[in-house]
């Protein structure tokens, strides 16, 4: 069987370097996004500046700052990772968690401010709860890790 450009790249990783790569490049995008937010308040433009679009706004700088957090929050997972060599399997559960929090909680302030509905976020809005209920279960993993014995 011929090895496929998959088999090389992330999913032959393990999981820390996993959790490591996907939080740096996470930290790159969201912080790109916060240079777009920059730029379109300094060249005042009225569909993010209009005091109609307020909720435009604040939802596209949510988005920002908790993918910029959650990018932060799996770099120290990925810190964390490599001192508990004993519990890799319940540290690479709560990896999946966190990764997957941090693409659904700030994809849903984005998508839900990029297409408002009036002063009302977009249905993608409905991803930040599910993203925050997938993040307690990892910080709760990674938790009861850090303190076992």
């Amino acid at each position: 069987m011929r090895a496929t450009p998959w088999h090389k790249g992330v999913f032959a990783m393990d999981p820390l370097q996993r959790t490591r790569s996907f939080g740096w490049w996470s930290l790159l995008v969201w912080l790109s996004l916060g240079m777009v937010l920059e730029a379109l308040h300094g060249f005042k433009v009225g569909w993010y500046l209009d005091v109609m679009h307020d909720s435009r706004r604040l939802l596209l700088t949510l988005a920002h700052t908790h993918g910029t957090v959650l990018a932060l929050v799996n770099l120290a997972l990925a810190a964390t990772m490599r001192g508990q060599e004993g519990h890799a399997e319940a540290l690479a559960r709560a990896a999946v968690c966190m990764r997957w929090a941090a693409v659904l909680m700030p994809l849903g302030f984005l998508f839900g401010g990029i297409q408002t509905m009036g002063a009302d976020p977009g249905f993608a809005i409905v991803l930040v709860p599910v993203g925050g209920i997938v993040l307690l279960v990892g910080v709760l993993a990674t938790a009861r890790v850090a303190s076992a014995r």
